[in-house]
């Protein structure tokens, strides 16, 4: 395959509410330059409120490329997640994934981008179990179903050039690096990982640890980036993707 590498932007916990409406608009109007794609990585709001996911919306609506994203915990605490959605697509234009996947034309490659919010759980050696009382059982069940519904939509892009796993909570600990370890249950989950390498990736996108490490790996080599805003300290993450070497090369940009 010939071309150029397939750039994409990525941004998590950017917490829009209305009172900081057009704090990243300037940067992700110049995406049209610099990216192909921009991915929002959850916590898109403060609260999840309709009035902040319209904050959200105006952000981003119109951009000169397309935008996927993913809800994060944020995005649930006001309990009406739904209608967050229904504004980020109608007033937006944004593709919002949860257990689904979309594919993109950029610049004659099939690029597809599966998502899903993730949830806690631990990892490897230091996880929650499907042990004991029934809300521990659910816990864990929830996380898995999550897990699966993104494995299921990765199967579903094999056929695209370059597939990329978005999600809020973390598939790995190495990007959790500078958070406290006692936290690190409720930060993200292997099941995630163990979905990322089974189902196929060339790059793993994700936020929500504020504290943590940009960069980290699956057991299986798949590149993972933590694109939460007060990592990364910019309007978005830059990252550029060739099928040719599967390999994955970033910096910080807007």
């Amino acid at each position: 395959m010939t071309g150029r590498t397939v750039r994409v932007a990525a941004v998590g916990d950017i917490h829009l509410a209305p009172d900081t409406a057009g704090r990243y608009r300037p940067a992700f109007e110049s995406l049209g330059g610099t990216a192909d794609l921009l991915l929002l990585a959850g916590d898109l709001t403060r609260h999840g409120t309709v009035d902040e996911a319209r904050t959200v919306a105006a952000e981003v609506a119109g951009l000169p490329v397309p935008v996927v994203a993913v809800l994060g915990n944020h995005d649930h605490h006001h309990g009406c997640p739904d209608d967050v959605v229904a504004v980020l697509q109608e007033e937006g234009g944004v593709t919002v994934l949860e257990g689904s996947a979309v594919t993109l034309a950029v610049d004659g490659r099939q690029v597809g981008v599966a998502g899903t919010k993730g949830f806690g759980g631990g990892f490897a050696g230091r996880c929650g179990s499907e042990f004991g009382e029934d809300e521990m059982k659910a816990f864990v069940r929830y996380s898995r179903s999550l897990a699966d519904g993104l494995r299921t939509a990765l199967d579903e892009l094999a056929a695209c050039d370059l597939r990329i796993a978005l999600t809020h909570f973390s598939p790995v600990p190495d990007t959790l690096a500078g958070e406290p370890l006692e936290i690190y249950p409720f930060l993200g989950s292997y099941l995630l990982a163990e979905a990322i390498d089974e189902g196929g990736a060339d790059l793993a996108v994700h936020g929500h640890a504020h504290a943590g490490t940009e960069r980290g790996m699956t057991a299986g080599g798949v590149h993972v980036r933590n694109v939460a805003q007060p990592v990364i300290r910019h309007a978005f993450a830059l990252y550029e993707l060739h099928p040719a070497d599967r390999a994955e090369d970033g910096r910080s940009a807007g």
